[in-house]
């Protein structure tokens, strides 16, 4: 697993990504429900995670990866079947995805 201050680090190009998402999808016209569900719950759980990141907890920490890397997934799963949203959401959502991804990876979740 990386170090507090790698994680750190990993973390704030994950929350950068969701805030992008999340910004994306106010600016998109008729967003499914779902979707839109989906990044409020990651950036939520983006606020978490600072307070988990302080704490040291690593099976909260843990959790929460898991937690978020589930929400990335199902807005990514949404964004590939719905043909009529934006480049713009759909390439935030990706982006957001892949650093979940490499986050995942990177803590060995």
């Amino acid at each position: 697993m990386l170090h507090t201050n790698d994680i750190q680090h990993r973390f704030y190009f994950v929350e950068r990504a969701v805030r992008l998402a999340a910004q994306a999808a106010s600016a998109e016209p008729g967003l499914p429900r779902e979707l839109r569900g989906c990044l409020e719950r990651l950036d939520k759980l983006a606020d978490d995670a600072r307070d988990i990141l302080l704490s040291s907890d690593e099976p909260r920490l843990r959790k929460l990866v898991r937690d978020m890397e589930t929400q990335a997934e199902r807005a990514k799963r949404i964004c590939d079947y719905i043909p009529t949203l934006s480049g713009q959401i759909k390439g935030a959502v990706s982006h957001m995805h892949g650093q979940m991804q490499e986050l995942k990876r990177d803590m060995s979740v």
